[in-house]
């Protein structure tokens, strides 16, 4: 009976959807309720609008001059309460903000006409109470359905659905005809003509977007880069209090070349030494860590010779072969050489298959027990279903530690997974196949064919002890592992995750005036466009 009557209330909705003025009369209908019975809530957002607006307009009077004209979009209201905070705050140091967004409350299914418009009224009355610091504009109402984006955009938009398809599923493989991928390509669509309209027309000197590889982030973030509007994103990983930011690039690709060569020749202090091994022993003994919200592992370390025998390894040279967890954002659009992660799993698997004088461990991401998507077990089971002696495969699920496989291992073999990093730094030679953030560093092996994969397979497990890392290598490797963990994420007061937790503790009225504002203020700078210059960051730690 229930669902007869949520069906007839969704096929209503519809059919309500489609006639003008509907939800906007039922809008005005309900008074000063303006709650939602939906996950679209901005209710935190409207709880502190007031104070944001007080603090930010006092900084704003005080401000200087010259500001620049910055757009920032955002979808999904978790991302428009933290982009709304944002741009108040940039707003407050003397920009004219405005913020764009679309009141989706996800991206992976299909919403009622009537439930839409209802959403875009409550987020109008929400960021609306902003006005007198941001403009706001929803590209809802922006009605640019029938104009047409240049082709080579649209094949860019294209793009991004397939990632959003990826991302949602869990697959490498997209099927073009899928429900998922018709939904993302019909909404990324009509986002890039809102984008390009708007973006053309008001021409701001700066856009900020988050993420900039899925959804309508990408699609805003394409958008940007082909009409060569200065483009600034950010996301957040692990750690409170920071973000990563890049400038007129996907932030998700991390690239952190620019960084390493202004950082590389500066020697760690010896506090940053004792502090990156503090680091990694965390993550070895599976524990939290300072401002780190993660833990790495199931169960701390048992010992090498505890794992040497839980998997029954002899004295052949082992091979620790690390997986990532399939559309996860840090893997999308990674291929070197390989046409997906899948495929390069296959064709090692088939390899080693025909290497029984090696020792093959597969360590599946633990990260696989959340996912709902293809596992690697059913890539591995499909190609080998039954493993030989010299094959042992760990599953997301087994409570066996990483860092005991690192200590067993006389190869690593990775796409992106940062696990190769580690192995690094415990001087093991590694091949890294996927276009990650510390391939071709300096202490990695990085081949760029097939060809050379192979090559380079047989070359080091013939004499794996040749192709051990140097001294010099295994010191690079943790210099670089401290400078991407602590230099390259920017300071940063309000995590998207704990935003409503880390901003009643630094507001940004009392922020400005603080001793900890030297702390932030360039990365404030930064998303305003100022250049990010890595050498002048690294003059700072020197």
């Amino acid at each position: 009976m229930a669902e007869t009557v949520t069906r007839a209330k969704n096929i209503l909705k519809t059919v309500l959807g489609q006639v003008p003025l509907t939800a906007e009369l039922y809008w005005l209908m309900r008074g000063s309720d303006k709650t939602l019975n939906s996950r679209f809530s901005l209710k935190k957002l409207d709880q502190h609008m007031a104070e944001l607006v007080e603090q930010a307009s006092a900084l704003k009077a005080a401000a200087k001059a010259g500001g620049k004209k910055i757009f920032i979009f955002s979808t999904l209201h978790y991302w428009i309460e933290h982009a709304a905070v944002m741009g108040i705050a940039l707003a407050g140091l003397g920009h004219d903000v405005t913020l764009g967004y679309l009141p989706y409350h996800d991206w992976q299914n299909p919403i009622n006409p009537f439930d839409l418009r209802r959403q875009n009224l409550y987020a109008e009355d929400i960021l609306g109470k902003a006005k007198a610091v941001i403009n706001v504009v929803s590209f809802l109402s922006l009605h640019n359905g029938y104009k047409v984006v240049p082709e080579d955009l649209r094949s860019k938009i294209e793009q991004v659905s397939r990632y959003d398809s990826m991302y949602t599923l869990q697959v490498e493989n997209v099927d073009t005809g899928s429900a998922i991928y018709k939904l993302r390509l019909k909404r990324n669509m009509s986002a890039a003509r809102d984008a390009y309209d708007y973006l053309t027309t008001q021409k701001p000197d700066v856009v900020i977007v988050p993420n900039a590889t899925i959804q309508e982030f990408g699609v805003v973030y394409e958008v940007a880069r082909s009409l060569g509007i200065q483009t600034i994103t950010y996301e957040f990983g692990e750690q409170r209090e920071r973000m990563w930011l890049a400038q007129n690039g996907k932030v998700m690709l991390q690239e952190t070349g620019e960084m390493w060569e202004a950082f590389r020749d500066l020697p760690l202090k010896p506090d940053e030494k004792k502090t990156i091994h503090e680091q990694f022993e965390a993550r070895r003994g599976a524990s939290l860590w300072k401002n780190f919200s993660r833990q790495w592992q199931q169960i701390p370390a048992q010992g090498v010779e505890a794992a040497r025998k839980q998997l029954g390894l002899d004295q052949r040279p082992v091979v620790l072969l690390a997986t990532n967890v399939l559309g996860d954002s840090l893997t999308l659009g990674r291929e070197v050489f390989s046409q997906s992660m899948e495929d390069w799993l296959v064709k090692s698997l088939q390899y080693f298959a025909g290497r029984p004088d090696v020792q093959l461990v597969i360590r599946v991401h633990p990260g696989e027990v959340l996912i709902h998507g293809q596992s690697m077990m059913d890539v591995i089971q499909r190609v080998l279903p039954k493993l030989p002696e010299y094959i042992h495969v760990i599953a997301p699920t087994e409570k066996v530690n990483t860092y005991d496989l690192i200590a067993a291992a006389d190869v690593g073999l990775v796409y992106t997974t940062t696990v190769g990093l580690e192995m690094a730094m415990s001087g093991i030679p590694v091949v890294v196949v996927g276009n990650t953030h510390y391939r071709g560093r300096g202490f990695t092996q990085d081949p760029d064919t097939w060809v050379k994969y192979h090559k380079m397979l047989k070359a080091i497990l013939e004499k794996p002890q040749d192709f051990r890392l140097t001294d010099e290598q295994v010191e690079s490797a943790w210099a670089y592992a401290y400078r991407f963990f602590f230099n390259y994420p920017l300071p940063f007061p309000w995590h998207l995750v704990h935003l409503w937790e880390d901003y009643p503790k630094r507001p940004i009225g009392e922020l400005v005036k603080s001793k900890e504002w030297k702390t932030y203020k360039d990365t404030f700078s930064y998303l305003a466009g100022e250049p990010l210059d890595w050498q002048n960051v690294r003059n700072k730690y020197a």
